[in-house]
């Protein structure tokens, strides 16, 4: 089947004003739908959860553009494009084959269940120094819950598991992440912020060769002195991966909790009657708002007939659609697009799936268990500072999150 003109590909709105809106219509034209993305760039956007599966662990479809990707490989992508960033890195993000199983075993072994699981109490004291925090506020006025309260926690979490002990680095990294994510952005800002991100993480890695320490840095820098396993330009890009997706996924993870929780009063009670516990609260926000909406790009080895006739032709760009797939009423039914923590099959592909399923998945839901029923325990009056319409979402179409999310700590 081929996409007619009067068709056209979807054009995807870089300031992700419709991100939902935009699933829709993809659905409405198949389990993968020909879109548009910054740049002219065009792309198979898959939004079945299914056909998203099994093309996530397809050998004959490829995360790397150096190898897989006309477009790239003749220099068609400018640096001043947003998803310039997302393709240049060197790591298990754009790295295909034994390459990935390469990274990924390397990671695997330092990025431990053990290590996450002792971050326990860490996250716990940090989460109550948040909310001691809050007790100085100015009765009456808003608080700006994602940044005082998600981005920090998280933000903390992974530098500490790095060894990023410079605060002013901290901030840099954070603000050099948020460019990479923000797809509206003026030409060339996302590439800047990686030029710098790279200084930063240089830095890093010449700090903890000289001063190793118990961190992740220090092990991944180690493994790559050690055998060569990994690459110098391999150690900074996943060190930038791990440091990004490491805290931008569950700074939107909790903001997309809270929301929901205080625009379905419902919802809420039934968590505070102890009907439901903070897992289903945590797995039915990462279904409904994916953190992660659509994630850039991947690639046709070579030529893939789907089921309904449509083929991805070699060297075509494929853009997996989370948040789409995670609302696939095949799977969810007619009220896929309702949020319901007392939903029984709360499936979802948030954190990817099978080979690429997020290592760090464990880590984001320890912090939300533990961050979201302390916040609502603290604040039992925790309202929403502004009409639901009035928030706006993030500048992105791959981070599904708000740009603040202002509340009211106490009632009246």
């Amino acid at each position: 089947m081929e996409i007619t003109p009067q068709d056209g590909p979807i054009v995807i709105d870089p300031a992700g004003r419709d991100i939902h809106g935009e699933a829709a219509r993809m659905r409405a034209r198949g389990p993968a739908a020909k879109v548009e993305l910054p740049g002219g760039v065009e792309a198979w956007a898959v939004n079945d959860s299914s056909l998203l599966k099994l093309l996530l662990t397809d050998s004959r479809v490829s995360k790397d553009p150096r190898r897989h990707w006309p477009t790239w490989i003749n220099g068609e992508i400018s640096p001043e494009s947003p998803l310039f960033v997302w393709l240049v890195v060197n790591n298990m993000l754009t790295s295909y084959g034994e390459d990935h199983r390469r990274l990924r075993r390397l990671i695997s072994s330092a990025f431990t269940t053990r290590r996450t699981a002792a971050m326990r109490p860490r996250i716990e004291k940090i989460v109550t120094e948040l909310l001691d925090g809050f007790e100085a506020a100015e009765p009456g006025l808003p608080v700006d819950l994602r940044e005082e309260y998600a981005y920090p926690l998280p933000i903390a979490v992974i530098c500490e598991l790095f060894g990023i002990d410079d605060e002013a680095a901290q901030d840099e990294m954070r603000r050099c992440v948020s460019a990479f994510f923000n797809t509206d952005a003026e030409p060339g800002e996302a590439t800047a912020a990686y030029s710098r991100m790279q200084e930063l993480l240089g830095a890093l890695i010449a700090e903890k060769r000289k001063n190793p320490g118990d961190d992740l840095s220090s092990a991944l820098i180690a493994a790559r002195d050690d055998d060569s396993r990994l690459s110098e330009e391999e150690l900074i890009g996943t060190l930038l991966l791990f440091i990004g997706a490491g805290h931008e996924t569950t700074v939107n993870l909790l903001d997309n909790a809270i929301y929901a929780l205080l625009t379905r009063p419902d919802q809420l009670a039934l968590v505070r009657a102890g009907r439901v516990g903070w897992d289903d609260v945590v797995e039915e926000t990462l279904r409904a708002e994916s953190p992660i909406a659509n994630l850039p790009l991947r690639f046709a080895v070579e030529d893939i007939t789907l089921d309904d006739g449509v083929t991805l032709r070699k060297g075509d760009a494929i853009l997996a659609c989370y948040a789409a797939a995670s609302r696939d009423p095949r799977v969810h039914g007619d009220d896929a697009d309702r949020f319901d923590v007392t939903r029984a099959d709360k499936e979802h592909i948030a954190f990817g799936y099978g080979v690429h399923h997020c290592l760090g998945a464990p880590l984001a839901r320890l912090e939300a268990t533990i961050a979201l029923p302390a916040l609502f325990d603290r604040y039992p009056d925790l309202t929403l500072a502004a009409e639901p319409g009035e928030l706006r979402p993030l500048a992105s179409f791959i981070s599904n999150g708000h740009r603040s999310l202002p509340v009211h700590l106490t009632a009246g």
